[in-house]
């Protein structure tokens, strides 16, 4: 081979190793999504397993609704990651659907059956808002994606009762740049709602939507998704 011709092969070999590096660095960085949404679902005892069936259903039934679909495609990236827990007292969470990427219908309806296929994994325990909270904290750090938003996504139906305050806990999250939204359901408290914004909920833009019942959580959690994955909140 010539001195010019075996040059040029070195060169070319090269670039082609360079290009194939700079491929697999590409691959292996994290998906970037619009979102990461913990969902924390309330399993203490005082949800029954009718109710808590129609908790499951509920955001089974909203990731397969047109509107949350929309939401997703709303956001630059146009899909988002979602992550759900169960959760009861200050050390008693399980973690029963990892994180999935959504953004097409297919996607949705994988996450929905998990939801759906998901068994519960807590019976009782008291209610730890703020045990919930460190736990979604903790499964954000370990997410395999990256966002410009984070959000947990707390379903309850009574006060905090375990654990440290549920106000240190959110303001800690607040401080990492993650948002608290809320779902109270009424169903025993009448007045949850009002506990939740004071106490709970936290960050920018952070609300909360309350179920008048468990009857109703399918249509309060519906709305509260679109709103929290719009790209616009």
């Amino acid at each position: 081979m010539r001195r010019a011709t075996r040059r040029r092969f070195v060169r070319g070999s090269a670039a082609a190793l360079l290009g194939a590096a700079a491929t697999v660095a590409r691959s292996q960085q994290p998906a970037t999504v619009d979102l990461l949404l913990v969902l924390a679902v309330d399993a203490s005892g005082s949800v029954n397993q009718a109710r808590f069936e129609l908790q499951r259903q509920g955001y089974a039934d909203a990731f397969r609704h047109p509107r949350v679909l929309a939401a997703i495609r709303s956001g630059p990236a146009r899909a988002v990651a979602v992550t759900m827990f169960q959760w009861t007292g200050p050390s008693m969470q399980r973690w029963v659907v990892p994180w999935q990427v959504i953004r097409d219908e297919a996607s949705a309806e994988a996450f929905a059956d998990a939801v759906e296929a998901a068994p519960r994994q807590l019976f009782g325990g008291g209610t730890s808002i703020s045990g919930a909270i460190d736990y979604g904290v903790r499964l954000l750090g370990g997410a395999p994606m990256r966002a410009p938003r984070r959000i947990i996504d707390v379903s309850g139906d009574g006060w905090n009762n375990g654990g440290r305050p549920v106000t240190a806990a959110r303001d800690e999250a607040v401080a990492l740049d993650i948002r608290i939204n809320g779902l109270p359901i009424l169903a025993l408290e009448p007045n949850l709602d009002e506990y939740f914004r004071e106490n709970v909920i936290g960050g920018p833009g952070a609300f909360a939507i309350a179920a008048d019942s468990y009857e109703t959580f399918a249509a309060a959690i519906l709305n509260k998704l679109v709103l929290e994955i719009a790209a616009a909140r």
